[in-house]
């Protein structure tokens, strides 16, 4: 067993919040941070829905379980408060370098020295974080699929200068939490998963943009002829639009490019996803 008993997720957004209640489910104390009450209010939302879902679809997940889960869970928009007693601090914020450099320092300032930090960055490399963290040897990835609770791996990936000791730590917590572990042995930009997944959303992305297949034919060829449950897009809406386009937006000149069709046809519309019912489908 792991030293780690109180997990702060930063950030309470799709991944954010299922990342806090697995942790909750599993017996860990969670503090749950977003930026203002607003999104708090969405996030209580969130565990609810989760609590539901879980009744349904996980294994010995009984009303006493669930509850005992969402009592774990506190909420506050006090960043500083919510690192003050951490053992480990997942950060799961928007895909923007400069806020999450930003994030770390202000952390950094704020956690007890003991306190591990970890990156659930979809693409950026942790060593593009570690300097920020006044703590680079206490720091590294640690990254979730979307569903944490059916998907369950947990990509853990460090830099040259993370402890091995502390490696180690955040790779049994992670079993610990019910996660399968996957050890990443050097920096890779989107670890495994993402490896995959991005060039294969994109591509899907293309097909629509440049008006060769509608989102709906995409995902029906998909499935069709691979037997996969879900389409390219279907699984664009469950992760939310948001978080590719702030990939996409980073990228080379053909990924900015669909990112601008993504945001004039989709987000600027509010057609974020699934959590705002509505993105390539409604719901």
């Amino acid at each position: 067993m792991t030293d780690i008993r109180r997990v702060t997720v930063l950030g309470a957004g799709v991944l954010g919040s299922q990342i806090a209640f697995q942790t909750a489910f599993e017996g860990f104390d969670v503090t749950s941070f977003d930026i203002d009450d607003k999104a708090l209010d969405a996030a209580r939302e969130r565990f609810a829905g989760l609590a539901d879902t879980y009744r349904r679809e996980v294994s010995g997940a009984d009303d006493d379980r669930v509850t005992d889960a969402l009592g774990r869970i506190a909420s506050t928009s006090d960043l500083e408060a919510a690192v003050a007693e951490a053992d480990l601090v997942i950060e799961a914020i928007p895909e923007i370098l400069e806020l999450k450099q930003d994030t770390y320092r202000r952390i950094g300032a704020a956690a007890p020295e003991k306190t591990i930090f970890a990156t659930n960055s979809s693409t950026l490399l942790p060593s593009d974080l570690a300097d920020s963290t006044g703590r680079p040897d206490r720091f590294l990835a640690l990254h979730f699929a979307n569903r944490v609770w059916q998907f369950n791996t947990a990509e853990v990936m460090g830099t040259d200068r993370t402890d091995p000791a502390v490696f180690r730590e955040v790779v049994e917590f992670a079993s610990e939490i019910g996660m399968v572990p996957i050890e990443i042995h050097k920096e890779k930009a989107g670890y495994v998963l993402n490896s995959l997944l991005v060039p294969f959303l994109n591509s899907a992305a293309a097909l629509a943009a440049g008006g060769y297949a509608s989102p709906e034919d995409v995902d029906k060829t998909w499935k069709i002829a691979t037997g996969a449950p879900l389409g390219p897009f279907q699984m664009l809406d469950i992760i939310g639009l948001t978080t590719p386009y702030n990939i996409m937006v980073h990228g080379d000149a053909s990924a900015q490019k669909l990112a601008a069709w993504l945001k004039e046809n989709y987000i600027d519309k509010g057609k974020l996803g699934v959590a705002s019912g509505e993105g390539f489908y409604r719901y």
